[in-house]
């Protein structure tokens, strides 16, 4: 065992003081008439929590993340598996989420690569097997080799696009084997530094030509789950083009993959590009493309991905109402792409990582059920558009009036009433009302 400290993290309540506890993530615990562990489909990422070791620009890694073995090697990535399969036991995580390159080390030849993931993959569902851990979903590595440097899809080069293509396959291969109801893009590289030596359009017919080759691809090995973007707005590339939701959703119709690809939002993608985690994920959900979610936060006064675990109960709270309201998530779950900070070193730090992110969830998911109870929103925001439900405001609605026919109106009117007050900030006490009322 690589967590000896601990065999089992229970749920202990609000008043228990056990840093090895829940305090508010009661799996069975019923919810808007669902148990909380059916509404939180929680997941591991697999290349945060056993392959982030603290490295970072100005220094070397600060935790131990080699489970035994030597890294790189085929015993290390073996390692990695039972570490992970015990550390999702002990928390009652149920899914885990992967690249291709976490599992195994990447060789200097594709098709020893794919050997080793057919080992890898062998293992894990040896692992799998009579236990409830499942995989979310899978990805393909396509902007940490330098081959990527231009992009992989959105290359410059042939033989780099066709390296991307064998690695989505693979990838594909692995998640369907691994029995995942996700495969995601995240174009890390897809975007570009300058303009004026790009060619924009050639790129992004590119990207989707890829993209649906994936999807011919994957439904023709039996993957019937979903496809999903993850936007980004910069970080690595200055300009990347699935910058938000609205921008990448707008491809995708574009583009005509908007019948199988939805949206993994990203809590700190969704900050760097100034807009708030609820926005992101209404914006999927209006346009029926909310799929999965990324769950962490960023430091709000820094302008990079610091992907840090999840605790502002606010943000968790907001977010899980719009979850709720868009009736949950299908394919998706929430996947910890968060990190432990490079100060937090040790393998308890793990699990009070997690522990923290379950629970913040966990409570907002409460809080969002109460807010949906209370009623006061929904009631407020019913009457704010009431003008639209009869007379002239109900033709628009419906599609039945003309440009002539509204101007007469507001020539008869003289001038508009005052369309009466948001009442934000009385909104927002009830908000605080029921968090901590």
């Amino acid at each position: 065992m690589y967590f000896d400290f601990v065999e089992k993290v229970a749920y202990e309540g609000p008043k228990s003081k056990n840093p090895l506890a829940f305090k508010y993530y009661n799996a069975d615990e019923v919810i808007l008439g669902k148990k909380m562990s059916d509404h939180l489909h929680f997941a591991m990422a697999w290349w945060h929590n056993l392959g982030a070791n603290g490295v970072d620009m100005f220094g070397p890694g600060t935790a131990d993340k080699t489970f035994g073995q030597v890294p790189g090697t085929m015993e290390h990535a073996k390692a990695k598996v039972d570490a992970g399969f015990e550390f999702m036991r002990k928390l009652g995580i149920k899914y885990f989420c992967f690249h291709d390159v976490d599992l195994v080390p990447e060789a200097d030849d594709i098709n020893v690569t794919n050997a080793r993931l057919d080992e890898i993959s062998d293992y894990i569902l040896e692992k799998m097997e009579g236990t409830d851990i499942k995989c979310l979903w899978g990805t393909a590595n396509m902007f940490g080799n330098p081959r990527f440097m231009n992009g992989a899809g959105s290359t410059n080069s042939a033989d780099v696009y066709c390296f991307a293509a064998a690695q989505i396959k693979k990838a594909l291969d692995i998640t369907v084997k691994l029995g995942g109801t996700g495969y995601v893009f995240w174009g890390g590289r897809e975007g570009y530094e300058w303009l004026m030596n790009t060619d924009v359009k050639f790129e992004q017919e590119n990207i989707a030509a890829l993209m649906h080759m994936a999807v011919d691809y994957g439904r023709s090995i039996g993957f019937t789950g979903d496809f999903f973007i993850e936007p980004k707005p910069r970080e690595p590339m200055t300009h990347q083009y699935d910058f938000d939701a609205a921008t990448a959703i707008g491809f995708l119709r574009q583009y005509g993959l908007d019948k199988d690809f939805k949206m993994n939002i990203e809590a700190n993608h969704a900050t760097l590009a100034t807009h708030t985690f609820q926005h992101e994920l209404r914006i999927s959900a209006i346009n029926g493309m909310l799929g999965s979610i990324d769950a962490n936060q960023g430091t709000m006064n820094l302008g990079w991905d610091t992907d840090e675990f999840p605790w502002d109960v606010y943000e968790t709270t907001l977010a899980m109402y719009e979850v709720l309201k868009a009736g949950g998530l299908k394919n998706g779950g929430f996947n910890f792409d968060a990190k432990n900070r490079r100060q937090s070193n040790t393998k308890e730090d793990m699990f009070y990582a997690f522990i923290l992110g379950m629970d913040a969830f966990a409570l907002g998911l409460r809080k969002a059920a109460a807010l949906i109870e209370d009623g006061r929103i929904d009631e407020f925001v019913k009457e704010k558009y009431a003008s639209f439900e009869t007379g002239i405001g109900a033709k628009i609605r419906a599609g039945e009036t003309t440009l002539q026919e509204l101007a007469e109106r507001a020539s008869e009117l003289k001038n508009a009433e005052d369309p009466g007050s948001g009442n934000q900030e009385r909104l927002r006490s009830v908000i605080n009302e029921v968090l901590f009322g």
